[in-house]
């Protein structure tokens, strides 16, 4: 590597730690404001994943989540390719260092990965791949996913593989480099297979447009590139089949995970939250949250990128780049086109492919995303043709403003959209019951039941549980799984009675009028979840909850912070009649 791209390395490094400076600074309390229960979730895949290796178990089914069926880790989104090698780090420093080190390591290895495509393959100024692999690593919806999803946000792996792609495109050792990109899709199936998705989606749509303008060239190329394919094919498959087996085929697999969520057309000339010029009010009403702001390019970049089309207009890779991410921003706008909150009955381009195999599992909004490494091409190109203008000439008064220019220009329609550092938020602290280790006596080889029980609403026992070195499963949990006969994935457990009841409780504040079936419901969904201990930490609606849990169980009591009732008795007479 060149002395010029170890700076560049260290620049994109030193911006991403500038982003997350404020959970560098606080690892033991610091939580992603943004990030919802979903820093919770990902830092116990880590902690599970690490739990897994140590004991030398298999890290793609786990049971420390809605105990005892378990949780299919492939079938969520684990990231095995990073949790496995990093379990020294979990191991030693905890997951939140993990989190912390993926998310920002994450987005630095990305950004410099699209830079040593576009100085590769694309531009001869160095300059102008530091713009497009900055844009890529740091585009607005690349750091929405930041606050939230590890897995949209290392993507260091997807350039290399289009550059195995673009080297069998021009016939250099197919075998080899067939090997290369087999090895590469099955390292991004064990870091995201969403994302692997898009780039195939992006190649797919970009491979054709460019072969419509050059059918000569892509009929000399069909025979090495068709030989790397199904050589890469057959490497990953290798590679992959088991875990794939597990993922579609394995206990708590799932057939599909329904979304219905197009961006609002108008979302593509916003500016997401986490941007200088953001508008957290603004972007909160035009996405499903501050984590799915995927289409938040602001006007400034649009105008621009609309010039650029014309601009480049004669250049092949610019045209087939133009076309790839109008097809990825329409397909981004769902079953139905919404602009500015109006529902226009229109209907999308996703309609075509939503019930097609592993499209309906996609929450079709973040197609937008393919719209960041087009764009980047378009400005790459850009770039490079005006430093290219001047280049080996001395820079005269004529020739200085017009880089001059281009450079306002850039800052005109980059810096509304530059990020932000993200903010953080007190972390809920952890009961001394946990923390101290006082579960041990009431915890024999079941699952301890915290109340209410963790899920997408509120999951934070899922970080207590990681405090207690994992020493106990949970019932319940925040994961994917399967719900109901058809095993529609839904996020959480399959649906139980008294999780719903104490689920109600805890939104109302209203003690019902308990039932001697609501008994011995509870009775069966704690023998169901083999619990040896219900645990009810400090809560707003504590009191109710408690009345609640004393009626369905009769009297609990005080440990340290929390209230417990020890369930093993009335366990085991349910199991045992």
């Amino acid at each position: 590597m060149r002395a010029g791209d170890r700076w560049v390395a260290v620049g994109f490094l030193l911006f991403a730690i500038w982003l997350y400076h404020d959970l560098w600074a606080d690892l033991d309390h610091a939580y992603l404001a943004s990030a919802g229960q979903d820093q919770n979730m990902w830092e116990w895949f880590f902690d599970a994943t690490a739990d897994a290796v140590r004991d030398l178990r298999d890290p793609l089914i786990s049971d420390l989540q809605n105990h005892p069926l378990g949780v299919n880790m492939m079938a969520n989104t684990a990231m095995l390719g990073l949790g496995v090698p990093l379990t020294p780090v979990t191991l030693l420093f905890g997951p939140t260092s993990t989190w912390a080190l993926v998310l920002t390591g994450g987005l630095a290895a990305s950004a410099f990965a699209w830079y040593r495509l576009f100085i590769r393959h694309l531009v001869r100024h160095r300059a102008a791949a530091v713009i497009a692999g900055g844009f890529c690593g740091f585009a607005p919806p690349i750091v929405a996913h930041g606050n939230a999803h590890p897995n949209f946000v290392v993507l260091f792996v997807i350039p290399p593989i289009i550059g195995a792609v673009i080297r069998l495109w021009r016939d250099e050792r197919p075998v080899r480099n067939g090997i290369v990109l087999g090895l590469l899709i099955a390292f991004q199936i064990f870091i995201g297979e969403e994302p692997l998705v898009f780039a195939a989606t992006g190649l797919v749509v970009f491979g054709f447009a460019y072969a419509l303008a050059r059918p000569e060239a892509a009929r000399a190329a069909a025979r090495p590139l068709g030989t790397g394919l199904l050589i890469a094919a057959a490497v990953s498959f290798a590679l992959v089949a088991y875990p794939l087996w597990v993922q579609f085929f394995g206990p708590q697999h799932y057939s599909s995970l329904e979304h219905e969520s197009g961006n609002d057309l108008a979302a593509f000339t916003a500016y997401a939250s986490d941007s200088l010029a953001g508008d957290r009010s603004g972007a909160a009403a035009l996405s499903e949250g501050p984590t799915e702001e995927n289409a938040f390019f602001g006007w400034p970049l649009m105008i621009l990128t609309g010039f650029l089309v014309v601009w480049l207009r004669r250049e092949v890779v610019a045209r087939a780049a133009t076309i790839t991410a109008l097809v990825a921003a329409l397909l981004s706008l769902g079953l139905r086109i919404v602009v500015d909150h109006e529902k226009t009955g229109i209907p999308g381009p996703w309609q075509l492919v939503n019930k097609l195999p592993l499209f309906e599992s996609i929450l079709e909004s973040r197609y937008a995303m393919v719209c960041v490494p087009a764009i980047a091409v378009l400005l790459a190109m850009a770039t490079d043709r005006v430093l290219a203008s001047v280049r080996d000439r001395p820079v005269t008064e004529r020739e200085l403003p017009v880089r001059l220019i281009w450079a306002g220009v850039l800052t005109m329609a980059l810096l509304p959209i530059a990020p932000t550092p993200l903010d953080v938020v007190d972390r809920r602290p952890v009961p001394a019951f946990f923390a101290d280790g006082r579960w041990r006596p009431y915890v024999d080889h079941g699952s301890v039941v915290v109340v209410p029980l963790p899920s997408v609403v509120e999951a934070s026992a899922l970080h207590w549980q990681s405090v207690a070195d994992l020493g106990f499963p949970l019932a319940e949990g925040y994961f994917v799984g399967p719900w109901g006969p058809d095993r529609v994935g839904v996020y959480g457990a399959d649906y139980s009675p008294t999780s719903a009841l104490l689920g109600r409780v805890a939104s109302e504040g209203k003690v019902p009028e308990i039932t001697d079936d609501q008994r011995r419901e509870a009775r069966e969904d704690l023998a169901r979840w083999r619990a040896d201990v219900v645990v009810l930490p400090r809560h707003p609606h504590g009191a109710e909850l408690a009345g609640t849990l004393t009626a369905l169980l009769g009297p609990g009591q005080r440990v340290a912070d929390v209230q417990v009732w020890d369930v093993r008795p009335l366990v085991a007479a349910a199991r045992a009649g």
